[in-house]
């Protein structure tokens, strides 16, 4: 995922719905970047920035966290004596 992708996800795993946009008449060199954020939803603040990125670094850890163990996982099968067909098979 780019850095505008990472940003989109993190704030729709923030609060449900669609509470979030985009400035039309954006600043920057990107439309989707923190400082252009709008928020629809009167119930809820706009996070800080630190609040963002830090909840971008906890998607990417989780993913790469996933990552990481099925690789593990593929090598324990493989350490079974399962090939790479066997395994393929098991885990889709």
């Amino acid at each position: 995922m780019n850095n505008q992708e990472w940003l989109s996800h993190a704030l729709a795993q923030m609060h449900s719905g669609q509470w979030f946009g985009w400035r039309k008449d954006y600043t920057g060199s990107e439309r989707m970047s923190y400082e252009n954020i709008i928020v629809h939803d009167s119930s809820i603040t706009k996070p800080t920035e630190a609040e963002v990125n830090a909840k971008i670094q906890e998607l990417k850890d989780a993913e790469q966290t996933a990552i990481d163990k099925k690789a593990s996982g593929k090598q324990k099968l493989k350490d079974l004596g399962l090939d790479d067909a066997e395994i393929n098979a098991l885990i889709g």
